[in-house]
This record gives structure tokens, C-alpha cells and sequence, in this order.
């Protein structure tokens, strides 16, 4: 079967490769979409950061070579062994983070924070081929108001209930959400569906014109700091909003979410960072400020991005830029997405286009 491999920095390939067997317990999936994020870019650039490099995971024994792509869903093709609780040709939404769950994270409820976790595309073979395998009890039905082409989205679409979940967002609150690319209008869309007012901020105009038909009650241009930041406080009655998340993974952002969070609010922290932001702490402890990290998911995350999907609640269809064929991964996806003038927030591959 084809597959996109990576094997060290700058070293992605198109490679033919066996077909995976399914073992005990697995199903093998036959990929029916896979979405480029930002962290593939990230890793094909700046990595190995995540991806397993030098001695095999701990729990799938897996190292590069791998097969990359961690957002994506797929069609039942074949049962393992022992696999009763569904059938051929099932669509299924995939959970991608395998946990230990025996460590002290695991036994009180925080597997996002397991020392042990494998993440498909990164610790274990992903989803840009046209098979792979995963254990059935991290498969999810996936019905079918939700595409084929908008299935990869599920994945970030959980990045952001998660981040929800971790925020403690309370009716009322104002939250303002740095970085509109993909999981920053993910994020929007999965506090609207909370019930709170939300203020959008990037410095493209295109993004916050989506921002806006994707349900955001402000919109601010931030390429003026200083305009943004009193924008922000005439939104917010010169108080500030509760809760400030930053997206978008760049160096002076972190800093800006918790600057512009009113005193006593919450920064929640999603992006993804390949700079070391500095940050003057005295600005979170003379205004008591909590900052919260917010990464990968939690169990039940993946069933609710599945529900408010499926429901309206969150609309992944205007982030799809282009849908392109496995074979094309590289030239027409990976390649496009390095653009920094790019007005592209997801590319979806699939095979057998």
C-alpha cells in the first residue's frame, strides 16, 4: 500500500509498504481521510520533536521510519481477534492516544498527561496510507451526517473540548480566543456551543472574517498590540475577559493571552510552541492569574467533538481548503501548507482519489 513516511528531518517519502494485520483486539481501518495539521508540518521541519526517534515507544515499539498523520478517520476493513462490538465496513471516528493506564496520571483521570502515551503519527503508524490498524475500544461510531472529507477534522475538533473542559468556563463568562487558524475556530465554535460570548483575534483579516460566520461575537485585528489590547478592554467593560486561549503557537502570543486576561482569569494554553516564549511571571502572580495547559485529549473528549459535530454545534466544512490524493500528499499538501502567505487551513488526504 502507499504511505507517507517520515524518517528524520526534511525527510518525509511516498513509499510502498506492507499492508498492517490486525492483532487481538485491533481492527485494521481503510483510511478514508487524513488532515495535514500544523504539528506534521512542524516535525517534517523542526523534528523529530514528537515523533518516537532513537529507541522504540514503550507501548507500540514503534520508531521512525513511520507512517505520519494523526487526524483522520476510516471505514472498518477487518476485525482482529476477540473484536465483537462491530462489524465491516463501520464508519468510526479514531481516539489516536493510546495511554498506560496503570501510572499515578492514568489512575486519577489525567491520561493527557501520561509519561507512557503513543500518539498515532507520532509513536505508532498514522493515517496518511491507505490502512492502518488500532485497538477497537478507541474507535468511535461516526454517523453519517458527518463526511468522509470532514471526518479528519474530528481530531482537532476534541484538541478543543478538551481545552474547554480544562478551562472551567462558567456561564456568563467572556472568553477571547489568540490564533483563528484551525483549532483556534474549533475552539470558538466549541465555547459558543458553552454558552459564553467569545472575542476572536488574529492579525488576518480572512480568519476573522470566518471567525465571524462561524459564530464569534467580536472580532479583533491584533496586528496593533497596543489597539488590540484596548479593544479588548472597551469589549470588556475595561475589566478584560475571564478566560484568554492562545492557538496559535507563536513566540509573543503567550505572553499577549496573559497580559490581555483581566485580573484573577484564566490563560489556557493550546498552542503548540517551536519558539521559547519569554514571559515576565510577576505578571501572573501580582494579578493571580492561572495559566492552564491544555494538550491531546481526555477519554469522552472524542464522543463529544463526535456529538456537537454530527449536531451543528461545531461546522468543520468551511476549514477544509482542499481535498487531495494520497499520491499528491506531499507536492500539493505538505509542501503548500509550508507557504507562509498560504490561505489554507486544513488539506485532506485521501486515497484512491
Amino acid at each position: 500500500m502507499q504511505a507517507i513516511v517520515y524518517h528524520d528531518n526534511k525527510d518525509i517519502r511516498l513509499e510502498e509498504v506492507p499492508e498492517p494485520v490486525p492483532g487481538p483486539g485491533e481492527v485494521k481501518l481503510r483510511i478514508t481521510g487524513t488532515s495535514i495539521c500544523a504539528t506534521d508540518i512542524e516535525e517534517w521541519q523542526f523534528g523529530p520533536l514528537w515523533v518516537q526517534h532513537g529507541s522504540p515507544n514503550a507501548l507500540t515499539g514503534k520508531q521512525t521510519p513511520l507512517v505520519i498523520g494523526h487526524e483522520m478517520a476510516g471505514r472498518v476493513a477487518e476485525l482482529g481477534e476477540g473484536v465483537e462490538n462491530m462489524s465491516v465496513g463501520d464508519r468510526v471516528a479514531i481516539n489516536t492516544i493510546l495511554t498506560c493506564g496503570t501510572c499515578f496520571w492514568c489512575m486519577r483521570g489525567q491520561q493527557a498527561v501520561c509519561p507512557n502515551m503513543a500518539v498515532a503519527g507520532f509513536m505508532a503508524d498514522g493515517g496518511l496510507a491507505e490502512f492502518m490498524v488500532w485497538p477497537a475500544d478507541h474507535l468511535v461510531p461516526m454517523p453519517d451526517s458527518i463526511s468522509d472529507v470532514e471526518a479528519p477534522l474530528l481530531e482537532p475538533a476534541t484538541v478543543a473540548v478538551h481545552g474547554v473542559r480544562r478551562s472551567g468556563v462558567k456561564p456568563g463568562d467572556t472568553v477571547a480566543v489568540i490564533g483563528c487558524g484551525t483549532v483556534g475556530l474549533l475552539t470558538l465554535q466549541a465555547f459558543k456551543a458553552a454558552g459564553v460570548r467569545v472575542i476572536a483575534i488574529d492579525v488576518r483579516e480572512l480568519s476573522l472574517e470566518l471567525a465571524t460566520q462561524l459564530g464569534a461575537d467580536e472580532v479583533v485585528n491584533s496586528r496593533d498590540e497596543q489597539a488590540a489590547a484596548s479593544r479588548i478592554l472597551e469589549l470588556t467593560n475595561g475589566i478584560g475577559p475571564d478566560i484568554v486561549i492562545e492557538t496559535a503557537g507563536a513566540k509573543e502570543t503567550p505572553r499577549m493571552a496573559i497580559e490581555w486576561t483581566r485580573r484573577g482569569g484564566t490563560v489556557l494554553l493550546i498552542g503548540i510552541y517551536s519558539t521559547k516564549p519569554e514571559i515576565d511571571f510577576n505578571s501572573i502572580v501580582g494579578t493571580e492569574k492561572t495559566v492552564i495547559g491544555s494538550v491531546a485529549t481526555s477519554p469522552g473528549d472524542l464522543e463529544a467533538a463526535v456529538e456537537l459535530v454530527a449536531g451543528g454545534k461545531i461546522n468543520v466544512k468551511p476549514l477544509i481548503s482542499e481535498v487531495v490524493p494520497l499520491g499528491r500528499a506531499i507536492e500539493d499538501g505538505f509542501n503548500r501548507m509550508l507557504d507562509p502567505n498560504k490561505k489554507v487551513f486544513r488539506i485532506v488526504i485521501q486515497p484512491g482519489l
